[in-house]
C-alpha cells in the first residue's frame, strides 16, 4: 500500500493495543490514526478462530467516514479472509444484514447500527474490540445516548480504544465512563497541522463568489474543497462554479447516499476538480493532494474550523487553508485566531474592498517571495506540477504518499 514506516500516533498506539489494553490516541488529522487502530485489530483477528458473529466494532459519526474505514479494512485486511461490512443510514437495510452475517469486522454509524441491533439483525455478545472514532465529532451530532444504548449489547470483558483529534471536557468524561485503566498517547498538538498556511480575507458577504472566483483563477491547485455553511449554498455555489468553467460539484446532507457517494468518487478520481461541501465533509474524506480549503463561509467553531482545515496538510504535506471574514464573523474570527499559534495573514484582493494588491499581505512575518504567473493560465488549462506560486499565497508538498485516515 506504499506504508514503510509508522506515524507517530501509530508508533505509540500500536504497541499498547497489540497488548490488550484500553487506549485514548490524540493526534491531529491526517496522520494516519485509522491504521493505528485497524492494524492491531487484524493481527488479533487474524491470529484465533473465526466465530460466528462480529468481533470488532468501530463507530463513527459520519457516513463517509464509516465508509472510508470499511475500504481501509479491506485494503489492510486484504490477505486476511477477514470480512468487514460498513453500516449507516440513507440505504437498504437488506445488503446490510446480509453483511452483518458474515462480518468480523463492523464500521458503523451509531443510529442505523442501533436500528439493525434492535431488529436482531446483528449479534454483538462476541465483540472483543470496540474503537471509537471521531469521538468529539459524535458528542456535537447527540450520539452519545445512542452510543450508551449500544454499549449494553456489548460483552463487559472486551478492548476499548478512542480515538479523536481534539479532546474537550466532554470526550474526557465519556473516556473515563468507558475506558479501564487506558494508555493516553498523543502525537503532535490536537489543533490544525502546522504544515498548513492560513489566510484570511476580509470580504463583503455579496463579494464572496466574485472572490472564490478570482482566486480560483489566478491560483495553480491541485483539487480544492470549498466549505459553505447551508445546503442551499453548497449546491448554489458549485451550479455558479460549473456555469463559470470550473469543475465542480456538491456535497451536503440533502442528496442520496448515492449521489454522495457518486460527489466523492468524482472528486476522488479527479473527475471534479472543487468539491463545495457543507460540514458533511469535515471529516472521513482522505483524498491525496488536496491543496487547498476555502472556507467560503467561516465555521460555527474553532473546533470546526480545525476538521476543516485537517483535509489539507495531510501526512506532513503542504496545504492553504484560505478564509473568508465578513463583519459578522468578528467572535468566531477571534477564537480562531487565538487557536492558532502562528497568527493568520490577512489579504486583501485588489478590486475587492476597494483595497490594495493582493500582494500586500499583513502578517507578523516577513512576506513570502511569489512567482507571478506571468502567462496567466490557469488550472483548468494545464494541471499543476508541483508548487507554483501565482498571486495567493500558495504551499506545496509531495502528494504520492499514501495515508488512511
Amino acid at each position: 500500500m506504499g506504508f514503510t514506516e509508522p506515524t507517530p500516533i501509530q508508533m505509540e498506539a500500536i504497541p499498547p493495543i497489540l497488548e490488550g489494553k484500553d487506549v485514548m490516541g490524540l493526534a491531529q488529522t491526517g496522520t494516519g490514526k485509522t491504521a493505528a487502530f485497524v492494524l492491531p485489530i487484524l493481527n488479533r483477528l487474524v491470529q484465533s478462530s473465526r466465530k460466528s458473529s462480529v468481533r470488532a466494532l468501530i463507530i463513527s459519526p459520519t457516513r463517509e467516514l464509516a465508509e472510508q474505514t470499511h475500504l481501509a479494512i479491506g485494503s489492510m485486511g486484504k490477505k486476511t479472509k477477514l470480512k468487514s461490512a460498513s453500516i449507516y443510514g440513507g440505504m437498504s437495510m437488506q445488503p446490510q444484514i446480509k453483511a452483518l452475517k458474515v462480518a468480523d469486522i463492523v464500521a458503523a454509524c451509531p443510529g442505523r447500527l442501533l436500528d439493525h441491533i434492535e431488529r436482531g439483525n446483528v449479534r454483538l455478545s462476541d465483540v472483543e474490540v470496540l474503537v471509537l472514532d471521531e469521538a468529539d465529532q459524535m458528542f456535537e451530532m447527540g450520539f452519545l445516548p445512542v452510543i450508551k444504548k449500544i454499549i449494553k449489547h456489548l460483552p463487559k470483558a472486551r478492548q476499548n480504544l478512542l480515538f479523536s483529534a481534539t479532546m474537550p471536557d466532554d470526550i474526557k468524561a465519556l473516556a473515563n465512563d468507558i475506558l479501564h485503566n487506558p494508555v493516553t498517547v498523543q502525537a503532535g498538538q490536537t489543533g490544525p497541522a502546522p504544515t498548513v498556511s492560513h489566510t484570511f480575507y476580509p470580504i463583503e458577504h455579496s463579494s464572496k463568489t466574485a472572490l472564490l472566483k478570482n482566486i480560483l483563477e489566478n491560483t495553480e491547485t491541485g483539487p480544492v474543497i470549498v466549505f459553505t455553511r447551508t445546503k442551499h449554498r453548497s449546491k448554489t455555489v458549485a451550479q455558479q462554479l460549473e456555469k463559470s468553467g470550473f469543475g465542480a460539484t456538491a456535497l451536503h446532507g440533502d442528496l442520496t447516499q448515492g449521489k454522495r457517494q457518486k460527489a466523492l468518487e468524482g472528486f476522488r478520481r479527479g473527475t471534479h476538480k472543487i468539491l463545495v461541501a457543507t460540514d458533511v465533509a469535515a471529516r472521513g474524506i482522505d483524498v491525496r493532494g488536496i491543496s487547498h480549503v476555502i472556507n467560503y463561509d467561516i465555521p460555527d467553531t474553532a473546533l470546526a474550523y480545525t476538521h476543516r482545515i485537517g483535509r489539507t496538510g495531510r501526512a506532513w504535506e503542504t496545504g492553504d487553508a484560505f478564509t473568508f471574514v465578513t463583519g459578522e464573523d468578528k467572535f468566531i474570527e477571534r477564537a480562531i485566531t487565538k487557536l492558532l499559534d502562528n497568527k493568520p495573514r490577512y489579504c486583501v484582493v485588489k478590486g475587492f474592498d476597494k483595497a490594495p494588491a493582493v500582494s500586500e499581505v499583513k502578517s507578523d512575518k516577513k512576506p513570502q517571495k511569489t512567482r507571478q504567473n506571468n502567462s496567466r493560465q490557469s488550472w483548468r488549462d494545464k494541471p499543476a506540477k508541483g508548487s507554483v506560486r501565482t498571486k495567493f499565497p500558495r504551499s506545496s508538498g509531495n502528494r504520492e504518499r499514501l495515508f488512511i485516515d
